[in-house]
């Protein structure tokens, strides 16, 4: 998949996809974004001392990296999966500047992160598992049970067959009462689709740029 290197308004990368017009991250602020929806209104709204995370698009490694800051930062022990099916070109990876951009020690977490084998759990800190899946959601059902979701795949006008029944029941399936669920989108389908299997569908501010986003709960 061909891509761009852009800077974001908060001076943070992103990558343009000209065959789908489509971003990576905001262009309002990649960090920012990532920061708001997954960290804000996901990781850091659960209580617990140890949660499990499916991530659904590991893209550029990004909220890998903001998970594995914010676990150390509250020593909480996150189990992380993510599931990409192209991932990217290490050489476009070296590019990224969100470890110089986080903090004293995100370059070297950046590279661990990236460095760690597909298909197998690694520990990259005392508080951060990370299982990088090579898999295709519309073809494949995920393992494990999950927490917390973070919904990261390019948008239902760009990349529609990521968010029909079949990939949305996918996740469903391997989630307990209580988990969360978080995404970017506020699509009506989405959030009927989400309702009508067994999530309360509240609609939370937005990061720049975007008036809202959808966090729901499995009961």
């Amino acid at each position: 998949m061909d891509t761009k290197l852009i800077i974001s308004q908060d001076g943070s990368h992103t990558l343009y996809v000209p065959s789908l017009d489509e971003h990576y991250h905001s262009h309002f602020g990649a960090i920012t974004e990532s920061k708001h929806i997954f960290i804000g209104a996901g990781l850091a709204s659960l209580a617990g001392d140890k949660i499990s995370i499916l991530e659904v698009g590991f893209g550029t490694g990004l909220n890998a990296l903001l998970t594995a800051l914010y676990a150390g930062e509250h020593e909480i022990s996150v189990a992380y999966t993510s599931l990409e099916k192209y991932p990217l070109d290490p050489k476009i990876v070296q590019q990224l500047n969100y470890g110089v951009l986080t903090a004293s020690n995100g370059p070297e977490l950046f590279e661990a992160i990236h460095s760690a084998p597909w298909g197998s759990p690694v520990q990259i800190t005392e508080w951060f598992s990370l299982n990088k899946i090579q898999s295709d959601l519309t073809a494949d059902d995920p393992e494990g049970r999950f927490e917390l979701v973070f919904f990261d795949a390019f948008g239902p006008d760009k990349q529609p067959a990521m968010w029909t029944e079949e990939v949305i029941r996918r996740i469903a399936a391997v989630t307990r009462p209580g988990s969360v669920f978080v995404t970017y989108s506020a699509k009506g389908s989405l959030k009927r689709l989400l309702r009508a299997l067994g999530f309360d569908v509240t609609l939370l501010p937005g990061p720049p740029g975007k008036r809202v986003m959808t966090r729901a709960v499995k009961r």
